[in-house]
């Protein structure tokens, strides 16, 4: 099967050889496609007058500076400072569909800096205070606190969004652990100090008691201390500094060993030596 390319080249030779059909199709070809590209050119010149409109409508709506409430879509409000259409400086940002709130710093376009979660509570229509701290590209940044509930809240440390560096968390149970944090779980030094008083200083790894640590029994006084691997305590000393183990048990004398026969026990060896050489 020919090519177009062949087709027209054929048609070509068949028109100058003299052929009136020929002649007159190849000028249909060229009419078809003188419109084409007319077509083309009217489409790229609406186009162009198209982007110039909407740049010359950007330019107008382009935002800087402290600017009244902007609605989104979405039902969000931004209202604060601009820079180059981007949110920058102090604003509070209402999240309609989350029924929270942030009030703080921004740059360019991110939450960063200081500033203030809070969420809607639906019983009273009134903002909670759930976070307080610094921010960086959106997530949680630097030293800031963050309830998770009436009872229990984090103080510390954070990055990328996540605990980490040197916190204090007090949970809803009453147990309370201070010290290193990374990626949201123990991991260093730290103390648990629990509900029931029992405590354990030491190494943390992933959240578990790992490495050197002593482990408390407030109820009997006892010190545990030693290493431990993934919360299991491998080799270690249970101490009772306090005392607490009752009276010493009296030393009893270890009773004298006596052969009941030595000279017995001679001959009887003389013998068996003198029964081997033969």
């Amino acid at each position: 099967m020919a090519s177009p390319l062949q087709k027209n080249i054929i048609l070509y030779n068949m028109a100058v050889n003299g052929s009136s059909a020929c002649q007159e199709q190849l000028q249909e070809r060229r009419i078809q496609r003188h419109n084409s590209c007319v077509f083309m050119a009217i489409c790229c010149i609406e186009a162009l007058n198209v982007e110039s409109l909407w740049r010359e409508r950007d330019r107008k709506s382009h935002k800087s500076g402290l600017r009244s409430t902007v609605y989104s879509v979405n039902g969000d409000e931004y209202t604060g400072e601009w820079m180059d259409n981007l949110k920058h400086g102090k604003g509070k940002y209402v999240y309609k569909k989350a029924n929270a709130m942030y009030r703080g710093d921004w740059i360019r376009g991110k939450r960063s800096g200081y500033g203030t979660y809070d969420v809607k509570d639906v019983s009273t229509g009134e903002y909670v205070r759930v976070y307080a701290g610094h921010w960086m590209n959106d997530k949680k940044h630097g030293y800031g606190t963050y309830c998770y509930s009436e009872k229990e809240y984090y103080e510390g440390g954070w990055e990328c969004g996540k605990r980490s560096g040197w916190g204090k968390m007090l949970y809803a149970n009453g147990d309370l652990y201070e010290g290193e944090w990374s990626k949201d779980k123990y991991c260093g030094r730290g103390i648990l100090l629990l509900a029931n008083k029992n405590c354990y200083e030491g190494s943390w790894k992933d959240g578990m008691k790992h490495g050197p640590g002593k482990f408390y029994y407030m109820d009997t006084g006892k010190v545990y201390n030693g290493f431990w691997v993934k919360d299991i305590p491998k080799c270690g000393t249970l101490e009772d500094p306090a005392g607490t183990e009752g009276p010493i048990t009296k030393k009893l004398p270890i009773p004298e060993v006596k052969v009941v026969n030595p000279t017995k026990v001679l001959e009887e060896t003389r013998m068996a030596l003198i029964q081997k050489r033969k």
